[in-house]
């Protein structure tokens, strides 16, 4: 072997070393999670913050890894032509180089080094940060300028690189990473729902999970004492708002605990108790506070109990802590409790339910999809998508299930089946 081709199959090498090491690190840094390069610089990890600190211009640090490995492969291509054609004069040579380069670059400057990248990116990525961060450096001014002539030639287009954090984008990552690992098996469907739930918070108003005005267990105020009392112990709850006269005057909130102590302060004697005297300030939260909000206040507060009224004031419902955090972890069930009620699944994959049940109820026990942007429960998104108030044994297909009506009282719908979700047949055929 001449030295001519030592030294040739030397710079050869060399060059596609480097390139194989700018290939592997696009890949690398492209697909490197940031949750885990921030979680692991906050331990003090150096080579993660090089990683972070390239990712927090992400549009730069791309332009010069892709710079560099251009340069470099069509360098390597010319010295290899410049070489081969030296043996094999005019275009056969050419067309010899042409084959030897790119069975060269893809084998070992592109697959090769991104199948490591892709199994072990985190690993690569953090190995690859110094060199990187170097790389960017040096090209930054070439990258600068490249970036400035492509967003001048896509602003008649109105295409807008702006590299801007987008809150909501994070979101659906996040949720696109717990669908992903829950179709993969690695995520169970319990945490699945509860991470879900997390990330709805700032989606929902307190409206779509509050207890409604007509299931709200009330005293009423005038009420003697002892009769406060016995019905505060049959209540299954421990806080109680009181109202004068009628339902929309509330005047207060009664808490059991403020009522065992003031009846230990009368000695038992509860005909001699002064209830306006215990009661607390009722708090009143617009309907259309949503649930991240409410859940802030509720903790800044200390406090577990609030009102909800529409914009003219009128009491539309009540939502407690519980209401919230039952959103993320699931029903919340204690001894006072009664399991969910108004949904009784049927043999053939059907359930009839109650019209008050809540969509957001229905899907958590069914394991559905039914939408509850415009309705909150069941009966309200028949109406909404029948656009009229259905007699009984009307049937309805929509979102991918059919509703029939069982029980209709006044022009309230009180009792549907819903089937199991259907195939694309039964839905042309229905």
């Amino acid at each position: 072997m001449t030295a001519p081709m030592v030294v040739f199959g030397f710079i050869l090498l060399l060059l596609l070393g480097v390139s194989a090491l700018f290939s592997a690190a696009e890949t690398a840094l492209t697909r490197a999670s940031r949750g885990r390069m921030h979680q692991m610089e906050r331990d003090g990890d150096p080579a993660a913050k090089r990683v972070n600190k390239l990712l927090s211009d992400q549009e730069t640090m791309i332009g010069a890894v892709l710079l560099g490995y251009n340069l470099i492969n069509i360098l390597s291509s010319a010295v290899a032509t410049e070489f081969i054609t030296q043996s094999i004069p005019g275009a056969w040579g050419v067309a010899v180089a042409t084959v030897v380069m790119t069975a060269l670059v893809l084998v070992f400057a592109e697959v090769l080094p991104k199948t490591i990248a892709i199994s072990r990116a985190d690993d690569v990525a953090r190995t690859l940060s110094g060199p990187m961060l170097l790389t960017v450096k040096v090209f930054g001014p070439v990258i600068f300028t490249i970036q400035w002539i492509v967003r001048q030639m896509l602003r008649p287009f109105g295409i807008n690189l702006s590299m801007e954090a987008d809150v909501l984008a994070a979101h659906e990552e996040i949720r696109g990473a717990v669908e992903y690992h829950h179709s993969e098996g690695l995520v169970e469907s319990r945490d699945r729902r509860m991470l879900g739930g997390v990330l709805d918070l700032a989606d929902m108003d307190v409206s779509q999970v509050m207890v409604h005005r007509k299931s709200i267990a009330m005293l009423d105020a005038d009420l003697s004492p002892r009769e406060l009392v016995r019905q505060a112990l049959d209540a299954p709850h421990t806080r109680l708002p009181l109202y004068r006269h009628e339902a929309e005057n509330i005047i207060g909130m009664l808490h059991a605990k403020d009522l065992l102590r003031a009846l230990a302060a009368a000695d038992g004697d509860i005909d001699a108790l002064d209830i306006a005297s215990i009661l607390r300030e009722a708090w009143f939260i617009p309907e259309t506070t949503n649930l991240k909000e409410q859940l802030n206040a509720f903790l800044k507060a200390r406090t577990h109990f609030a009102l909800v009224v529409d914009e003219y004031g009128a009491l539309q419902g009540l939502v407690t802590l519980e209401d919230i955090l039952e959103e993320i972890v699931g029903d919340i069930e204690d001894e006072y409790d009664s399991a969910l009620q108004g949904i009784r699944r049927q043999p053939d994959g059907s359930v009839n339910v109650d019209g008050s049940i809540t969509i957001r109820d229905l899907n958590r026990a069914m394991e559905w999809d039914l939408p509850d942007d415009d309705a909150v429960t069941v009966a309200g998104l028949v109406i909404h998508e029948a656009q009229t108030i259905p007699e009984p044994g009307q049937t309805f297909i929509f979102h991918h299930h059919r509703f029939q009506i069982l029980r209709r009282q006044r022009n309230q719908i009180t009792a549907l089946r819903v089937s199991a979700p259907l195939e694309e047949t039964e839905e042309s055929a229905g």
